[in-house]
């Protein structure tokens, strides 16, 4: 999302609804940037060790809040909690107008065994 007229990069619980992203957000700067004018990114990655594969998603287009009561009560079919405390009542839905992505294998390099950082390495 574009913030102050500069990128930013927020995280977020997704779901995928009928070819689009929805999620949840509590009103703030996130929401109130997601809703602007200027169209969003979103992108997810993800792998799978066994298979020794990676994939990455890139979608990019307009967010809108989802306004109409069926609209909501079909939201609340997804999977979407809350990782953390407080009201995220607002549900925002991503229409891409532009999607790549790219799957690829993990190279050998990449698989060396690395410590996890523990949660108490993590910032806040």
């Amino acid at each position: 999302m574009v913030v102050e007229g500069a990128p930013d990069i927020f995280p977020i619980n997704f779901a995928v609804d009928h070819g689009t992203v929805v999620f949840r957000s509590a009103a703030g700067t996130k929401l109130a940037a997601a809703l602007g004018d200027i169209p969003v990114a979103f992108e997810v990655d993800g792998y799978d060790d066994g298979l020794g594969r990676a994939w990455s998603v890139v979608l990019k287009g307009a967010a809108s809040q989802l306004g109409s009561i069926e609209d909501v009560l079909d939201s609340e079919t997804l999977e979407l909690f809350p990782w953390q405390s407080g009201e995220k009542n607002h549900f925002v839905r991503i229409e891409p107008t532009e999607t790549t992505g790219r799957r690829f294998r993990i190279s050998d390099a990449a698989r060396r065994q690395v410590p996890s950082a523990q949660p108490q390495d993590l910032p806040e």
